[in-house]
């Protein structure tokens, strides 16, 4: 027999279709769900009653109709399907990629430090959280789509260039740094727990051969360790942003101190209930999509991704 042939790898093309693919679905099934945790995150006051809650959540349309509620929760939509198609596209599509690059550079690090049998969901863990800290750059939109969610009337009589190229370009930045801070255990948890499930409960060596039901437990795993990780950083983050939507700023430090004094350390959690029960299952959905589609188009692309033994 001759060697054996193929790359083993999908194609650019193939990840960013998939990926982008989970972000279109992710989002037109989500979004509304994403606005109730962000609602519920900068809410300040505690929600005692249904009648609170109720205003918490759906503002303005709190006394109307169950169809006026439900469309009250797609504010910022533009903003909302940039972000989430174009951040899908980089981690989901970005994060294999950095991953090829330790494996060919840098294996023999991973295979010393944790065993040529343990070192993959390493390597995967440590791929997902440079991928997520390079996800910073998308913050503009990101700020954007949390102001039309939780405080439109910040945006009235505003230029979208204007935000983004003019005065406001640097209040749109507001929190990167907690965002590193909460992206890179979060998407060293996600892609990391993802890969350890694959790895030892089902035993898999080639994660891309990975059965549906196998990708949705190891999507699963990944995110629930993801919010829970990154929840605290999320909190603070979130805060930050919706400060500098009033032209004001504050440090993420000055966040954590009034939190623990005025409101206590569970203050850092909150969110994280729905997050887990409801926003959990959206990360579930788009990262066992992505998983799937990514292989699917890289076969329909006509893309080398199994090795095959040709005859002598």
């Amino acid at each position: 027999m001759a060697p054996a042939t193929g790359t083993g790898k999908e194609s650019a093309s193939a990840r960013v279709l998939g990926s982008a693919t989970a972000g279109v679905l992710e989002l037109f099934t989500f979004h509304p769900v994403d606005t109730i945790a962000k609602r519920l995150m900068t809410n300040k006051e505690k929600a005692r009653d249904m009648g609170t809650l109720n205003k918490v959540i759906f503002r303005d349309a709190a006394n109307a109709g169950t169809l006026q509620k439900y469309m009250s929760l797609f504010p910022g939509i533009g903003f909302a399907f940039g972000y989430k198609v174009l951040q899908r596209v980089y981690k989901f599509g970005g994060q294999p990629s950095v991953n090829d690059y330790l494996n060919t550079n840098h294996k023999s690090l991973f295979v010393s430090a944790f065993g040529e049998k343990g070192y993959k969901p390493w390597m995967q863990a440590t791929a997902g959280s440079l991928v997520g800290i390079g996800e910073i750059v998308l913050l503009p939109l990101d700020v954007l789509k949390i102001i039309m969610q939780t405080n439109p009337a910040a945006m009235q009589g505003k230029s979208i260039v204007g935000e983004f190229f003019g005065k406001g370009v640097f209040n749109l930045y507001k929190g990167a740094g907690w965002t590193a801070a909460r992206n890179a255990p979060g998407s060293f948890a996600l892609f990391g727990g993802n890969a350890a499930v694959k790895e030892y409960v089902f035993g898999l060596k080639d994660y891309r051969k990975a059965t549906f039901f196998q990708n949705f437990c190891g999507s699963i795993g990944g995110s629930v360790a993801s919010l829970i990780v990154s929840a605290p950083f999320d909190v603070v983050k979130t805060r930050i942003q919706m400060v500098a939507t009033t032209g004001s700023s504050v440090s993420g430090f000055r966040v954590v101190r009034d939190m623990v004094a005025k409101e206590g350390f569970g203050s850092f959690f909150k969110g994280l209930v729905p997050k887990i029960l409801v926003v959990g299952p959206k990360l579930v959905f788009s990262f066992t999509i992505a998983q799937q589609a990514i292989p699917f188009f890289s076969k329909l692309l006509g893309d080398d991704v199994e090795t095959t033994k040709v005859a002598a």
